[in-house]
């Protein structure tokens, strides 16, 4: 991934932007933000800018439609790049923890993952194998925080998540409500009710809407005219209006997700009509193969986001608008569920499906706990 040169060329959003920018340049941007929307939507993308642009040795401003200064970054200066140096965050965070495999074993219970990529900005991801945010990492954050800034004019401290552990979201509240003057802290979040209401009541929440599916396409017939229009079509609905999403949509492991969420699927509405017998020997071999490390969490993670998905799509059709469905090559077999499958059932598959993520947080044996939920939805 490559920051955008301008704010121009950061896709859709234009408003909340434009109102960070004008925050930035009035020296009224809020201590502590939270950045929302769905994942793909630039949420990290548009956090590194808005570091850069405070941090920039150059503070370029532009002007907007009503002559407001709004502010902006060079891109070139010495603090830019450096940020701009931690855009493909995936490779950061396996730099980081190949580091830590490299320490003595005493040393690396104590060692928490963290990028850092310029002396004033302190990037936090979720902590491998768990995925959580860790106690550990939001001390170093408030240790940090009380020293004043070294090379730039604020600190700044990204939590790329919003999957906190207890301990570590009780710990972040203290910074959070007597912020030092020189901090700004971002946390990026996919669903803002994960993180403690306290936490939400003591930051600024600015929302990344959806992109319009047509944008999506037209978008996607720019960057990607390697993908089939057909394909296209279905990439920028399986995206939910995030257009990072859709440029660097995995279709193929997408449908690979999907046919194992199918299967819980029709296991059920063969369960709930009695007109077949549900094929537990084929249900109970796939989950044999989410097992543990980072590799079968994010096997797993994709399986319940297609799931989810599917559930939707199911609720879509059920509530008499298919235009909205997101899976459209599997229209016939979502009509067919959703005669099978009622409303309460789908409901109570939704709740379901938020236990299973209550486990995967837990550290729960994934397999075990995908056997439980097929049981669940079996029984309903």
């Amino acid at each position: 991934m490559t920051i955008p040169s301008t704010f121009g060329d950061f896709l859709g959003n234009t408003q909340p932007i434009e109102q960070l920018r004008t925050a930035i340049a009035a020296a009224r941007l809020p201590h502590s933000l939270i950045l929302s929307g769905p994942a793909g939507a630039g949420k990290y993308t548009l956090a590194l800018m808005l570091a850069m642009t405070v941090e920039c040795e150059r503070q370029p401003r532009d002007l907007w439609s009503n002559g407001q200064s709004l502010a902006s970054f060079c891109g070139v200066c010495r603090n830019c790049t450096r940020i701009a140096a931690a855009s493909s965050l995936d490779e950061e965070v396996d730099k980081a923890v190949a580091a830590r495999e490299e320490l003595r074993e005493a040393d690396k219970k104590d060692t928490r993952v963290l990028v850092q990529p310029h002396p004033d900005v302190l990037i936090i991801p979720p902590d491998p194998p768990q995925l959580l945010i860790k106690l550990g990492q939001v001390r170093t954050v408030i240790q940090r925080a009380h020293y004043l800034p070294s090379e730039a004019p604020r600190k700044i401290f990204i939590f790329t998540a919003a999957s906190f552990m207890k301990e570590a979201a009780n710990s972040l509240l203290k910074i959070l409500e007597e912020p030092p003057a020189t901090v700004h802290i971002f946390i990026l979040a996919e669903n803002p009710g994960e993180l403690l209401p306290t936490i939400r009541s003591r930051c600024a929440n600015i929302r990344l809407g959806a992109l319009p599916v047509e944008e999506i396409e037209m978008l996607l017939a720019d960057r990607r005219p390697d993908v089939p229009p057909q394909q296209r079509t279905l990439i920028a609905r399986l995206a939910q209006g995030a257009a990072g999403k859709a440029l660097g949509f995995d279709l193929p492991a997408y449908t690979a997700a999907r046919a194992d969420a199918l299967l819980f699927l029709r296991n059920a509405a063969a369960s709930q009509t009695g007109t077949a017998e549900p094929d537990h020997s084929s249900l109970f071999k796939m989950t044999e193969t989410y097992r543990a490390g980072a590799e079968g969490q994010q096997k797993t993670l994709s399986l319940l986001r297609s799931l989810s998905l599917l559930l939707e799509d199911i609720l879509l059709l059920q509530a008499g608008t298919p235009e909205l469905l997101r899976n459209t090559d599997l229209r016939q077999e979502l009509d067919r569920l959703s005669q099978t499958l009622g409303f309460h059932w789908v409901e109570s598959a939704s709740r379901a499906l938020d236990q299973v993520h209550s486990g995967l947080r837990r550290n729960l044996l994934r397999n075990l706990s995908l056997d439980a939920f097929a049981e669940q939805l079996a029984a309903r």
